[in-house]
């Protein structure tokens, strides 16, 4: 397979990566793209392309991994190039979301769901697919270190699940977070902790590791949180959760250009008045 990678950040390379492996061709698009993009790529041994219709030109599947809310127009963008290839929507967008990109798309879409980190050790990473070209692309990673599944059903079954898991995990880390933020502002730190080390002994843990593992890519998380959000509400189940996890991460999204942000970065930038909007 000849591929277009959409847009090769931290993730989408590592898919990329996994790719390669297999012996397919991994192309990008280098216009509008930052220095450390261009880095990772170049670094990956991807083939440069100038623009989106060149890139178009010389692949037969797109693989589209960008911040959720970027999605619908970047396939959007492919399909008035003309691109009539496999579109593999690869981002953490809602089941409803993820029936738009079909319709746009058409018969050539498959929705796809990343669960894991980027793709490095064997096993570490699962990409869930649904959609009736889910098997072929399936086939694309393996003997990668990327674990590719087929999951029953139609376009969204795939992002479905992907929601599901994240509600749990990135919505239980913006909670403990802003546990920590209340404790610290109502000035109980101390005998929260004491409690915690009493009758809940992993959460001071989880929560200093929530800290220092979301707050440089919060700024992506806020997107994800609003899909999942707007999954339990199509559903007629509570949005609210989600909600307040996407002004969690919304308020933690400055945070992204601190080395190595430490959690009183993480409850200053959660106590302060009001959060910057993600871009």
């Amino acid at each position: 397979m000849k591929i277009g990678l959409l847009h090769p950040g931290e993730m989408g390379v590592s898919v990329g990566t996994a790719a390669l492996t297999c012996g397919h061709e991994v192309h990008w698009v280098s216009a509008g793209r930052s220095a450390a993009t261009a880095a990772r790529a170049r670094g990956a041994g991807f083939a440069t392309c100038e623009s989106l219709g060149a890139l178009l030109d010389s692949v037969n599947a797109v693989i589209s991994v960008c911040p959720p809310h970027g999605a619908l127009t970047l396939a959007r963008d492919v399909v008035a190039a003309g691109f009539e290839g496999i579109f593999l929507d690869a981002n953490a967008v809602s089941p409803e979301t993820a029936r738009q990109l079909h319709h746009i798309v058409g018969g050539n879409f498959v929705d796809g769901g990343i669960i894991g980190p980027p793709v490095a050790a064997n096993g570490a990473t699962r990409l869930y697919l649904s959609g009736e070209r889910a098997a072929q692309v399936v086939e694309w990673f393996n003997g990668s270190s990327l674990d590719a599944r087929n999951v029953a059903g139609p376009p969204g079954a795939a992002s479905a699940l992907k929601m599901c898991y994240a509600a749990y995990t990135k919505g239980s880390s913006a909670l403990l977070l802003a546990i920590r933020a209340l404790a610290a502002a109502e000035g109980v730190a101390g005998a929260l902790l004491a409690e915690w080390g009493i009758s809940q002994a992993d959460l001071e843990a989880r929560s200093t590791h929530a800290a220092r593992g979301t707050a440089p890519k919060a700024w992506r998380f806020v997107g994800e949180m609003e899909e999942i959000a707007r999954t339990f509400e199509a559903r007629n189940l509570p949005s609210g959760f989600h909600q307040a996890a996407a002004e969690i991460y919304r308020r933690m999204s400055d945070l992204k250009e601190t080395a190595e942000p430490s959690l009183e970065d993480v409850l200053t930038a959660l106590n302060s008045a009001g959060g910057k909007e993600a871009s």
